[in-house]
């Protein structure tokens, strides 16, 4: 299979071409490497370095990929500006960037009748219009379903729950909570909390994300994979967390006798976050298998 990964230089995209590589897909990859690093690039797949917000016409997205791919069978779009905050202080920068680029996604997609599986965002429950970046996400959601149900194009999202593990950024606007916790647990710092701590998050690991956006594109493509037709996939929303959260403290608390400071709550930040996958298992037989308890024990010792 060929398959095409936006945002193939970042953290979730990283892992998924891994995995992709691994089971033996020819793999190509759009970035614009605003958040991702070419370090992250993985032998085997091919890299293309291009805005797709300005990809404003959908025929440039076959001269950017000529000469990579040949043809595609499906595309997972994980290209974003993936924080709250920074949305917050450059809003233009973030929806721009968020919703054009999976209109020029889509649109191509529609032209060469490829399936898109779209990375949404739990921040959909905490209100879509909290913040520039959760209207960015719930708009792309809404822009997948208005292709499948409009021009019969075979789409499905899957919204993240806090996710971490390897090739998560430990530093600057984008880095996740554990990736800051881990750089600083191994440089000596104390661990910064904003706010009380008392903020619940549902910790998701990468692996079991990858494996369930993997789920999600068979189903897809693959008539009655998991007993379920790709009629009943396409337009459908796929919630993948853990179903268990902790709050930051306890996190903080998994690492030892560890120094903390407290720092102000940052703006948008919710209080709890808590994932129901039931229909993830029940429509792709999918379950989370990794705790993060044990990825913390691993981490420290």
């Amino acid at each position: 299979m060929r398959v095409l990964v936006t945002g193939g230089a970042g953290f979730v995209g990283t892992n998924l071409i891994k995995r992709l590589l691994k089971d033996g897909h020819e793999v190509a990859s759009i970035d614009n490497y605003s958040t991702g690093y070419k370090e992250n690039e993985q032998e085997g797949c091919k890299y293309v370095n291009c805005n797709l917000e300005d990809l404003d016409q959908p025929t440039l997205f076959d001269k950017e990929l000529f000469g990579v791919l040949d043809r595609v069978d499906i595309i997972f779009h994980m290209a974003a500006l993936a924080r709250i905050q920074p949305s917050i202080v450059n809003p233009t920068t973030a929806i721009n960037n968020n919703f054009s680029s999976t209109l020029n996604v889509l649109e191509w997609a529609r032209k060469n009748d490829i399936p898109v599986v779209f990375a949404g965002s739990s921040s959909y429950h905490h209100g879509r219009w909290g913040s520039p970046y959760a209207w960015s996400k719930y708009a792309g959601e809404q822009l997948c379903r208005l292709y499948s149900n409009v021009y019969d194009l075979p789409t499905s999202i899957c919204r993240f729950y806090n996710v971490y593990g390897p090739h998560q950024l430990e530093e600057g606007t984008y880095a996740t909570v554990l990736g800051i916790f881990e750089k600083q647990y191994r440089e000596g710092k104390p661990l910064t909390v904003t706010g009380d701590g008392q903020q619940r998050r549902d910790f998701t690991h990468i692996e079991d994300i990858v494996d369930g956006l993997i789920r999600c594109g068979r189903a897809l493509q693959i008539p009655n994979e998991y007993n379920v037709g790709p009629d009943k996939i396409s337009g459908e929303i796929f919630e993948l967390g853990r179903g268990v959260n902790y709050s930051i403290v306890e996190i903080t608390e998994m690492f030892g006798e560890t120094d903390v400071e407290y720092i102000p709550k940052r703006p948008g930040e919710y209080d709890v976050t808590l994932c129901d996958y039931t229909k993830a298992n029940q429509y792709l037989g999918w379950r989370p298998t990794k705790n993060i308890s044990d990825y913390i024990k691993e981490v420290i010792s």
